[in-house]
């Protein structure tokens, strides 16, 4: 059985939430602190040990390529002004043994045609696919949890966590039971269901390791809501064939597709934030204590 190597990243969405900043900018270069959550979500599948990133994209995504690109202009200046440390950091945005491939999604046609997007780079393969909309916090990486699974299972595994039944309507909502290894294994697969017509409370989120079976279903899945191609469709149908694992990881959530969630997400990672953790915690109480004013 072969490991898990390369993940995807479907990075062509417009970012319409966080208009005007993405007018020219994509919404995975914004900003937590000092990284934009495109460089969290490939540092969380290196922690994996996977080695190849590619990267879904679309018109004005440039940004990301020259992110993970050598900033060769930027080193000499950084090198001859002894700003080594700050060198260190522009040349360890990207490990020497990691690679980058980019290929383009032609029509907005939602995640499961992004994802179908990157066959021929994935070939026979399992993959991962990671959303870095979905920030997760956890002192082991989430894709790494999913990933020692697999290696455990040769399953396919869909990370999932809990969320309110009034909030089902947001998510691909599971229907699972336990295998004979103590494992959730999914039975069942529903996009955005109402919350009396939900099989569950627990919803996916953005993290899949999927078997090179899924582009089968994927290349013949019809459009669904919003006229997209569905990637939960073809994981249904995935079912069929063979079995699929929920994996429900250890580790604090932030939705960045949406402002509240990115927020959430600056606020907690800017507290514990080694050059200026301490002093932002402390204006943070001394604001709220004075009431925001």
């Amino acid at each position: 059985m072969r490991n898990v190597t390369k993940a995807v990243f479907p990075v062509a969405g417009l970012g319409t939430r966080f208009l005007p900043a993405t007018k020219a900018s994509p919404k995975e270069m914004l900003n937590v602190v000092d990284k934009p959550l495109i460089q969290y979500a490939v540092e969380e599948a290196i922690a994996a040990g996977i080695t190849e990133m590619i990267f879904v994209t679309g018109r004005a995504k440039r940004a990301i390529e020259d992110h993970f690109d050598k900033a060769y202009e930027l080193e000499s200046e950084l090198e001859a002004k002894g700003k080594h440390a700050l060198l260190e950091v522009v040349r360890n945005v990207l490990p020497k043994n990691v690679s980058c491939a980019y290929i383009r999604q032609p029509e907005a046609l939602g995640l499961g045609h992004a994802v179908l997007c990157a066959r021929p780079l994935i070939g026979d393969e399992p993959f991962a696919v990671i959303l870095a909309d979905d920030l997760i916090d956890a002192a082991k990486p989430v894709m790494k949890q999913m990933v020692e699974l697999y290696d455990e299972t040769h399953s396919s595994v869909i990370g999932v966590e809990e969320v309110p039944r009034e909030d089902t309507g947001s998510y691909g909502i599971v229907e699972t039971e336990r295998n004979g290894g103590g494992n959730l294994k999914l039975t069942g697969i529903v996009e955005k269901p109402k919350p009396e017509e939900a099989p569950s409370t627990l919803a996916v989120v953005g993290r899949y390791i999927l078997s090179p079976r899924i582009f089968r279903h994927l290349a013949k899945a019809q459009p669904g809501k919003g006229g997209e191609i569905q990637l939960t469709d073809a994981i249904a149908a995935l079912l069929d064939e063979e079995r699929v694992l929920a994996l429900p990881f250890v580790g604090d959530r932030y939705d960045c597709g949406n402002k509240l969630g990115y927020l959430q997400a600056t606020l907690a990672y800017a507290a514990r934030h080694p050059e200026v953790g301490e002093a932002f915690s402390a204006y943070m109480r001394q604001f709220c204590a004075s009431g925001g004013q």
